[in-house]
């Protein structure tokens, strides 16, 4: 099984440490696309126009300019850099030792700049996020996408592929239907069904603790329903042009 995390757009910069090292990240396959990057976030957060082309307001001008000096930022683990509703919810910190050596196999983090790494890779903290005007052409997803599909194509190949990542990050990289369950979540108040978003993050996160808690390995995205069915209310919606969907239905009120 293959757990798909989307980067959170608040992190938390390391105190200290070293920087980041660019071939000790996992996939080295991307090193190259990784530095090209790095490059272009450099030059756009150094530009006139940089809060405007990184879509971020004035208040995170400090965060645009520490992306002109990311080689030199300390790094820290990924898992622990990424912080916000869904890292809160998936709560590594305090998730047992069996289960953390279950994330180092099953978790991958899709980044805008990083193409994709797993909870021990070492990383600054940055501000991008997938819908930023960075790339010399087109948007950063379809940047991406020709990086990433032979990468996690190879790496996920033979497994149950969990997808809890938002659109955005998903058009990165679009896994097989046939072996992919995209997490969705929709919530039932006053008889009335709503598709949530935000709410929609601490879910996901849930739902990647509780997997990686529960030590199980779905092979299909029927046996992942029926496993997540033990904790919420859950309809499956069968792949057709894309890949199946894990509906967690929240009822309120």
């Amino acid at each position: 099984m293959l757990i798909l995390l989307p980067p959170s757009e608040s992190k938390t910069a390391p105190d200290a440490g070293s920087p980041a090292d660019l071939l000790d990240l996992s996939f080295p396959q991307l090193t190259e696309a990784r530095e090209a990057m790095l490059g272009h976030l450099a030059d756009v957060s150094a530009a006139d126009d940089a809060l405007e082309r990184l879509k971020v307001g004035a208040s995170l001008k400090g965060e645009v300019e520490r992306n002109t000096r990311l080689a030199a930022e300390p790094a820290g683990p990924a898992i622990g850099v990424y912080t916000g509703v869904l890292y809160d919810a998936l709560g590594y910190a305090t998730l047992s030792e069996d289960a953390r050596e279950r994330a180092a196999r099953s978790v991958v983090i899709v980044s805008a700049l990083w193409g994709a790494v797993r909870p021990a890779d070492r990383i600054p903290a940055y501000r991008l996020s997938m819908g930023a005007k960075v790339a010399r052409k087109g948007t950063l997803a379809s940047w991406w996408k020709g990086e990433l599909a032979p990468v996690l194509e190879d790496y996920g190949r033979g497994q149950l592929i969990v997808d809890c990542r938002s659109s955005g990050y998903a058009a990165a990289w679009k896994p097989e239907p046939a072996s992919t369950a995209a997490i969705r979540v929709e919530r039932v108040r006053g008889g009335r069904r709503q598709v949530v978003s935000h709410m929609a993050k601490h879910y996901r996160g849930e739902v990647a603790r509780y997997l990686l808690e529960a030590d199980v390995d779905p092979a299909t995205p029927a046996e992942l329903a029926e496993v997540l069915r033990e904790r919420w209310e859950v309809e499956l919606t069968p792949a057709g042009r894309g890949p199946a969907e894990l509906i967690l239905v929240v009822r309120e009120g």
